[in-house]
């Protein structure tokens, strides 16, 4: 369970990231979250795990505070809390078997993390994790070898191999084509309904947020304009968010 306390982020330029929100993202939710861009999705996600820090109230993950976690007990809430990135984060010069097997870094000591000295049954989770996203050949291929599309793929097999019972992904599928898009958002709802993981995701795309998730946060300046089911999500509400443009625009995806 994660919880928002009266959460507010001001940036030191006087931008406003979030404005007082409370709310709630029980466990085994699909949650995406819109807006358009400033609005504050990507402070919203990032201050779950804080990489980014808030300004007022509390985040409170299985009731323990984010917020004021020290450094050994905030290591052990990320190693709980995966992050899949637009730009997919890995280390492009390494194979796809390394790059996987990092996820399993935070419970490792420093010793172990740099020798690379994993188990077998690491070794064992990263194949299967391989497999899961249909990646199986591409174990020892380079990760700059790869295409965009099949690097996300690495990247949620990693968050796989993380065992992470939340999944973080910011704008995961905003510079992939419209197949691998729907390959990538199908992998985040296996993961969703068959592992059971906690998924919030960012999206610009207003028609993936009503297909994939089973619940739909709108952010506006900072602030929560809408949350409930996709069905919910009327275009009179789209309207509210996005302003009148919402309906010329056909193909769901906004700025």
């Amino acid at each position: 369970m994660i919880v928002f306390e009266n959460v507010s982020k001001l940036y030191p330029n006087g931008v406003i990231g979030l404005e007082k929100i409370n709310l709630t993202i029980d466990d085994g939710e699909f949650v995406s979250i819109i807006g358009l861009s400033g609005a504050g999705k990507s402070t919203f996600l990032r201050a779950i795990n804080r990489l980014v820090s808030i300004s007022e109230g509390d985040i409170i993950i299985n009731q323990q505070s984010v917020t004021k976690a020290g450094k050994k007990d905030l290591r052990l809430i990320r190693r709980n809390i995966g992050l899949i990135s637009q730009s997919f984060n890995l280390v492009k010069r390494s194979t796809v078997q390394k790059n996987i097997l990092s996820g399993r870094l935070g419970y490792y000591s420093t010793l172990r993390s740099i020798f690379g000295l994993f188990t077998e049954a690491d070794y064992q989770r990263t194949n299967e994790a391989l497999e899961s996203v249909g990646l199986t050949d591409k174990l020892q291929t380079r990760c700059d070898e790869l295409s965009g599309g099949q690097q996300q793929r690495v990247s949620i097999a990693r968050a796989m191999v993380q065992q992470a019972n939340i999944i973080l992904a910011d704008e995961p599928v905003a510079s992939l084509d419209p197949i691998t898009t729907e390959k990538v958002m199908t992998d985040l709802q296996r993961m969703n309904q068959e592992m059971q993981k906690t998924i919030i995701v960012n999206l610009h795309s207003v028609e993936l947020a009503r297909k994939y998730s089973t619940r739909i946060i709108a952010l506006k300046s900072g602030r929560v304009v809408f949350d409930g089911q996709p069905e919910v999500l009327t275009d009179l509400r789209l309207n509210e968010i996005y302003g009148k443009r919402i309906f010329e625009e056909k193909a769901g995806v906004f700025g």
